[in-house]
């Protein structure tokens, strides 16, 4: 799996134990704080080999935007230091990501579409608004606490969009699909709440 003025909130692999508590100001509702990564997965983990990986962008007229790894690399990188929410109710407080902003990935392409899929490795998918995707609040990253991001993870790279619920930040990332219309992706036709804002605890649709 996997503002407003909210404070800014900010993935899932071994078992974790231990919750601690937290400011509440700082927790959004429902959830508890753990220090451990919980690993969730929708299938098994692809293995994708950095020479084999291919990240795209396609518009709403098809026009196709292509990055292979040493493409993305190519761009300028940033470290970025986030909290993350899980719809399963843990947060993981003051986590540290390396990679590429999607202002970055998305500044030459020419849309004006409300809506992006976003594709995986093994076929997941997640729908979000591109506004969530703008404004220095995502990234394809693919460095997690100073080391290579691990497959369980979501490496090679995979999608960080730390303000909605973890399912949104997709593992394994390959591509984006934008679109006038809203599609719902995997866990979204499944009963999830298409937006997925742990602070209105959008975790399932009505």
């Amino acid at each position: 799996m996997d503002d407003e003025q909210r404070p800014a909130p900010s993935p899932v692999t071994r078992g974790f134990t231990g919750r601690r508590r937290a400011p509440a100001a700082a927790l959004p509702p429902g959830q508890y704080v753990t220090e451990e990564f919980p690993v969730l997965s929708a299938g098994p983990t692809p293995r994708v080999e950095q020479d084999d990986w291919r990240f795209s962008v396609t518009t709403e007229t098809g026009s196709s935007h292509h990055w292979d790894w040493n493409g993305l690399h190519a761009l300028p990188r940033e470290r970025v230091e986030v909290d993350l929410h899980c719809v399963t109710r843990w947060s993981k407080f003051g986590t540290h990501w390396s990679g590429y902003s999607l202002d970055t990935l998305l500044e030459r392409v020419e849309t004006t579409a409300a809506y992006a899929m976003v594709h995986s490795y093994g076929g997941y998918t997640t729908n979000l608004p591109v506004a969530d995707l703008r404004g220095g609040r995502a990234w394809i990253v693919d460095g997690y606490d100073g080391r290579p991001l691990d497959p369980v993870h979501g490496g090679p790279a995979r999608l960080l969009v730390p303000h909605l619920y973890l399912w949104k930040s997709a593992k394994w990332v390959s591509g984006i699909t934008l679109s006038h219309t809203e599609e719902l992706g995997f866990w979204e036709r499944a009963g999830y709440h298409p937006a997925g804002d742990p602070w209105r605890e959008e975790r399932y649709a009505l």
